[in-house]
């Protein structure tokens, strides 16, 4: 493991990166969902994939990175891409899950691969739209120290900072964003999430102009039993882009 100051909009991040199969030719950057980190994403995908050097990444404020500031999904992005310039690494293959399918969506790889990806806007239910008026209301009375009484799970606990990039980034629509990529994306999906439903599959399989969908059984963490699969489908594409 090692960690690398990265300066951005005047702040310092300490982010976090391993490497695997160091001497290979081609890059394969994985960047893992909100709430997780890369040892997760490590221990799914290291046994596979050996042609490819993998470069595992904390995003800002998970793992062992640090957050200083605030960020939206496009500061993100932009910090992860200056930690890849200072690794001389490429944008040959990018995977994210989750949160980070939104942060590899921005980098323009050569290959996007979306595995259970956020960036499809799903409006609230009435239940979650009747907890944030409630809690508005009380902020205006001065209450918001009950604000761990409203927030949703994977903001609570959170650091001030953290916090407000929660906000800033959870409700992102990235439709235009999914149609203005030109490259080969692969799609990776559960056919039981309930974070990001299949039908944001589709819907993004539809948005990019050279997509494919792949489903799974399970949930929003399907991938971790099917990473042989999935590899095979990563490897397979990019020699498709070569011309093999």
């Amino acid at each position: 493991m090692a960690v690398k100051s990265i300066q951005h909009n005047q702040h310092t991040f300490d982010i976090s990166y391993e490497i695997v199969n160091p001497e290979a030719k081609v890059d394969l950057i994985i960047l893992h969902g909100w709430g997780s980190n890369k040892n997760l994403m490590k221990q799914t995908f290291s046994p596979y994939m050996s042609a490819f050097r993998h470069i595992y990444i904390d995003l800002p404020g998970f793992g062992n990175s640090t957050c200083s500031a605030a960020l939206t999904t496009a500061d993100v992005a932009r910090i992860v891409e200056l930690l890849m310039i200072h690794m001389n690494a490429s944008k040959d293959i990018i995977l994210g899950h989750s949160f980070g399918g939104k942060v590899a969506l921005l980098l323009e790889p050569k290959v996007l691969v979306l595995v259970a990806s956020a960036g499809i806007y799903t409006p609230k239910s009435l239940k979650v739209q009747a907890k944030i008026a409630v809690f508005k209301a009380l902020k205006g009375l001065g209450l918001s120290k009950f604000r761990s009484l409203f927030v949703a799970n994977d903001a609570k606990e959170l650091s001030e900072y953290m916090y407000q990039t929660f906000k800033n980034v959870v409700n992102e629509d990235f439709s235009d964003e999914f149609a203005k990529f030109d490259e080969k994306a692969l799609l990776f999906w559960g056919k039981d999430d309930t974070a990001t439903p299949l039908d944001s599959a589709k819907k993004i399989n539809t948005l990019i102009n050279d997509a494919t969908l792949e489903t799974y059984d399970g949930d929003h963490y399907f991938f971790m039993k099917n990473a042989q699969d999935i590899s095979a489908k990563i490897q397979t594409a990019f020699l498709e882009t070569l011309g093999q």
